[in-house]
């Protein structure tokens, strides 16, 4: 039993330090790039996916108490070559852009349409670029009535 819990634990801690490389790919390639005012911590926290975290943990726990250790080595070693690999700008952008941007989209408020593309939809606010306006404009999660 305390073999299965140690592979859980070091899955989990590999799966952290992935996870920590690729937000940190996209907060500082795609995030500061268009200029979203969010913490680092909110961004890692808000996008975390469970069952993602659980898979990998548990993938990469039976790897390395149970596999050989050159299967191991090579598996966690190509995972960990793929997220530093969100460092580099270009793809860390376009990771960025395929987890977090919509294109094309309409939003209603009371008075207004915005038609443009989503950079980043927060825990209060929505940041969104104006295809009219040609700028960066932030909206409240609040007064947004509808997506079109």
């Amino acid at each position: 039993m305390s073999k299965l819990f140690q592979a859980l634990l070091s899955g989990m801690f590999f799966t952290f330090i992935l996870d920590f490389f690729i937000i940190l790919g996209v907060k500082l390639n795609y995030i500061d790039f268009y200029g979203v005012h969010v913490y680092y911590n909110i961004l890692f926290a808000d996008h975390q996916n469970l069952f993602l975290f659980l898979f990998f943990s548990i993938v990469l726990g039976y790897l390395v108490v149970y596999a050989s250790t050159k299967t191991a080595l090579i598996v966690i070693g190509s995972l960990f070559v793929l997220s530093f690999a969100t460092l580099i700008p270009p793809i860390g952008k376009a990771v960025g852009e395929m987890m977090l941007m919509k294109k094309n989209i309409t939003l209603k408020t009371d008075k207004f349409f915005y038609h443009g593309d989503l950079y980043y939809d927060g825990r209060k606010n929505i940041t969104f670029y104006d295809y009219e306006l040609k700028k960066v404009i932030i909206l409240d999660k609040n007064k947004i009535r509808g997506q079109y």
